[in-house]
């Protein structure tokens, strides 16, 4: 499916003169479009490393060749007047130069990854550009790295030829702030600032928090007296005692011992001894 076709933009043929060196100056157009933060309703278009951008679709498609290369330039809102448009693809500063000279360049893009098809008849993904979103690039070059600071940063578009030669750039977009983390002691953390419905069921998480250890300590308790404190042991069943109703002398049976004559119960003296 082919570009759809377009007339001509007016503001196409206005340029600004930028002078590179000494005696030496290139046209480059100026086109009036200005990066925004995406309107697609997604979660996490700004977030404390990131920002996610709208593509530049059919920004550039009346003055890029096939072989020409459209660049993110990422700078500090405050460091984006000093930013120079580089002559050459030696000159293109990378992520590492955010923080030394304010501003760095990334995500190259060839014309055929802008198409001005409407994304939702293509392959359905959301069209947007996450600035800060690769984590583990650092040796690669022109890398996507993640946003050291809050910002606030501006971007543009910049359109270069094969040669690194400036051709295109758009406007700078306003600043853009990252999300920031509260500190801890900014946290406020007074009860009188919870609902009613949050304080009746913290008070009844509590409350049955507290049962069941009170329970567990019960049941434990009850499961190791025995070990502490050991049950009385009855008398009869005491090491050491006796007890009965009656004793019967050597083998006689009950029976009989009950029936003999007065005088001839067992005599308890002692033997007389056999020797001489």
């Amino acid at each position: 499916m082919g570009f759809p076709k377009r007339q001509p933009r007016p503001w196409l043929l206005l340029s600004v003169l930028i002078c590179v060196q000494p005696g030496l100056s290139l046209a480059t157009e100026l086109i009036p479009y200005r990066p925004q933060i995406t309107g697609w309703d997604l979660e996490g278009k700004v977030t404390a490393t990131t920002f996610s951008l709208a593509q530049p679709r059919c920004v550039f498609d009346e003055l890029a060749d096939t072989a020409d290369t459209i660049w993110l330039v990422v700078a500090f809102s405050n460091a984006s007047s000093g930013f120079q448009n580089p002559q050459t693809l030696a000159e293109i500063p990378a992520s590492p130069h955010l923080l030394s000279d304010g501003y760095y360049m990334t995500m190259p893009l060839f014309l055929d990854h802008l198409p001005c098809e409407d994304p939702e008849g293509g392959n359905g993904g959301v069209p947007v550009l996450r600035v800060g979103n690769d984590v583990s690039c650092s040796q690669q070059p022109y890398c996507n790295d993640p946003l050291p600071s809050p910002g606030p940063y501006s971007v543009k578009f910049l359109l270069m030829d094969a040669h690194g030669s400036p051709k295109a750039e758009t406007q700078w977009s306003d600043p853009i702030a990252l999300q920031q983390g509260k500190a801890p002691g900014s946290i406020d953390t007074w009860p009188g600032r919870r609902s009613g419905c949050m304080i009746v069921i913290s008070s009844i998480l509590s409350s049955l928090a507290g049962l069941l250890l009170l329970a567990f300590l019960a049941a434990s308790t009850m499961r190791f007296s025995s070990l502490w404190w050991p049950e009385e042991v009855p008398e009869q069943l005491r090491i050491g005692s006796f007890m009965g109703k009656r004793y019967t002398t050597h083998h006689i049976p009950p029976s009989e011992a009950a029936t003999l004559p007065v005088g001839c119960e067992p005599s308890l003296e002692p033997l007389p001894s056999l020797s001489p």
